[in-house]
């Protein structure tokens, strides 16, 4: 009897890939660790408002790099459509120009020109979607990665010691 394979969305290899383990115990290390600071009794000195504050301005910037990846993609859709509607109306014009066109010879050049004309307007227009897709990557990457460090100098300041005030 043969054997079947089925198909499925998750690979159950995955999960044995060294990168991914490491990851794991990396992150189990991270849980325990926050699990000892909580029951020795640190956990008093969190303020939740501080807590509270932190996490707003951490979904305020996925709110803003959300707006910028829209944006991007959005810009790069407008300028597909672009390409496409210019492309339409060249290939209408060439294709008038080949039927008016009477011996082969010349009609063969005219392709052969409008060939060319089409394969460079090709690397260009996907040159300037390649830039476009860049730019759109690059302020939204800057964007999260502003509040990331914004987050560690925010973690780093609230866990220093505090000077103890002095009696007066």
């Amino acid at each position: 009897m043969a054997k079947t394979s089925s198909t499925t969305f998750f690979d159950p290899e995955l999960v044995n890939t060294p990168v991914l383990n490491q990851w794991q115990a990396e992150f189990n290390r991270a849980v325990a660790d926050l699990g000892k600071f909580w029951s020795n009794g640190s956990s008093n000195n969190i303020d939740v408002s501080w807590l509270l504050s932190c996490q707003q301005k951490n979904i305020e910037a996925l709110t803003a790099a959300n707006e910028c990846a829209f944006e991007g993609a959005r810009a790069i859709a407008k300028r597909q459509t672009e390409f496409a509607r210019e492309a339409a109306e060249v290939l209408s014009k060439v294709t008038k120009e080949l039927i008016s066109v009477g011996n082969p010879e010349d009609k063969f050049a005219k392709q052969a020109g409008a060939a060319k004309e089409a394969f460079e307007t090709g690397i260009t227009n996907v040159t300037e979607l390649a830039k476009l897709v860049q730019q759109s990557r690059t302020e939204t990457f800057d964007v999260i990665c502003k509040r990331v460090i914004e987050s560690f100098e925010e973690v780093k300041a609230a866990f220093e010691p505090k000077p103890a005030k002095k009696a007066a």
